[in-house]
């Protein structure tokens, strides 16, 4: 058999046998090669700066030496066991000493597990039925997780709207949606309904930054009325700060949710909170009625825990956060500057570590108005990036440690094709 070199050709085999040509997770126009340090090449040869990063996980970018060093250590001993294992067993204290709610943890195998038992153990532990989100937030593909992510309408708060096929009234009739950065909202909801176990949200909803004393609020909020607090930190665990948002915000959940940067680039995520709520996880503790079941085949494996304990490990180094930020900085401020001198109205929304930009004049404070002006200029925006040789999701950028003077010269350049071309076509308003 000859070997496909075309990128087209690989594109209608995956049309073949994938539903709509791809994974289901980004543009399947796109069929990526290799990737090394800050830079993917696809089918075609093509390279690119990536500011992807596997939605999130490749911190420190592809192919790190010391963590490939780490993996391919482990690989001879064992890929995985379905039993516990030293390297999973050390994770596990490495996350406990950084994370500041977390006594003990367990490990799943995705972000969308994790918030799925992360919102199972709250209704475990207080013995409450009702979820509170906030609508835009994204907690993975669970029945809950899947209420008012993306509502393509707009009903009156606090109605669900599911976002996939598939899910029963059933789900919705325990789901309550609050608008982002309204603490009024939420209090309303609290006050109204004592039949909450939890609060879920993102600290960085998307790339919408809670706005001074919203997650205190919240935090305040679940103390008066006997409520969990649950923090999805998939993304911003381990990215924001060492401590994740909750080291950066300085506000403490009951229970947060932990995936991308822990596995080092392989499939891991973690759920934690104190010795009293994981105690639900143990039979002989709380008893049968009381007890949450909890398995997973390549849970705390240890390749990807090998890979992810090298990664914490370089994170811990000095000035690791301190360039981390100092990248994204200089990246926001060259999309700002070339917007700006092309007239073009812009917010850049986010924080060094996850921005990205809506093309409007007012700031993004919740779901219903983190919109664009003009969908299409984020079009053009977006494909005069990726034509220039940058490699990014339509609705955000995740800054990497592995980018260099040269990826941040070539990504300069892009912004600047891709202001040009923005200028260039007429706005319309919708």
């Amino acid at each position: 058999m000859n070997r496909i070199h075309s990128q087209a050709d690989w594109i209608a085999r995956a049309r073949e046998v994938l539903p709509a040509a791809g994974f289901g997770n980004f543009d399947a126009s796109v069929v990526i090669a290799r990737g090394q340090g800050a830079r993917v090449w696809d089918e075609d040869g093509r390279e690119y700066v990536d500011y992807l990063i596997g939605s999130g996980p490749m911190l420190l970018g592809h192919g790190h030496p010391e963590v490939m060093e780490a993996v391919l250590e482990q690989l001879p001993r064992g890929m995985t066991f379905f039993a516990n294992n030293a390297r999973g067993i050390e994770l596990a204290e490495a996350i406990v000493d950084a994370v500041p709610c977390c006594e003990q943890v367990r490990f799943v195998t995705s972000g969308g597990e994790a918030d799925m038992y992360a919102m199972r153990l709250a209704r475990a532990f207080t013995a409450k039925p009702k979820i509170l989100k906030f609508e835009g937030g994204y907690h993975g593909m669970s029945a809950e997780a899947q209420m008012s992510l993306a509502p393509a309408r707009e009903v009156n708060f606090p109605t669900p709207v599911p976002d996939s096929a598939g899910i029963p009234q059933a789900v919705a009739d325990e789901m309550l949606i609050a608008p982002f950065n309204d603490l009024g909202a939420v209090e309303s909801l609290l006050a109204e309904h004592d039949d909450i176990a939890a609060i879920i949200v993102e600290p960085l909803q998307r790339i919408i930054p809670a706005q001074p004393g919203f997650l205190q609020g919240l935090r305040d909020l679940c103390d008066k009325h006997g409520v969990l607090l649950i923090f999805d930190e998939i993304v911003t665990g381990f990215r924001l700060a060492y401590g994740g948002a909750q080291e950066s915000y300085g506000v403490v959940p009951d229970i947060c949710t932990l995936g991308k940067i822990i596995g080092g680039g392989f499939p891991l995520a973690a759920f934690g909170a104190s010795a009293e709520i994981m105690a639900h996880f143990d039979k002989a503790a709380v008893g049968a009625e009381n007890w949450l079941m909890q398995l997973g085949t390549l849970s705390g494996n240890p390749v990807a825990s090998a890979a992810g304990l090298k990664t914490m490990e370089i994170l811990r180094r000095p000035g690791q956060y301190e360039r981390l930020r100092a990248l994204g900085q200089a990246l926001m401020e060259m999309q700002a500057s070339a917007l700006t001198e092309q007239g073009i109205a812009h917010r850049i929304c986010g924080d060094p570590t996850l921005f990205d930009i809506y093309f409007t004049d007012a700031d993004p404070v919740d779901y219903r108005n983190a919109k664009h002006r003009d969908p299409a200029i984020n079009e053009v925006w977006n494909s005069t990036l990726r034509a220039n040789g940058v490699f990014k999701s339509p609705g955000k950028l995740y800054p990497s440690l592995a980018l260099r003077a040269e990826d941040l010269d070539l990504t300069r350049e892009a912004i600047w094709h891709a202001a040009l071309a923005a200028a260039e076509r007429p706005e319309r308003h919708p």
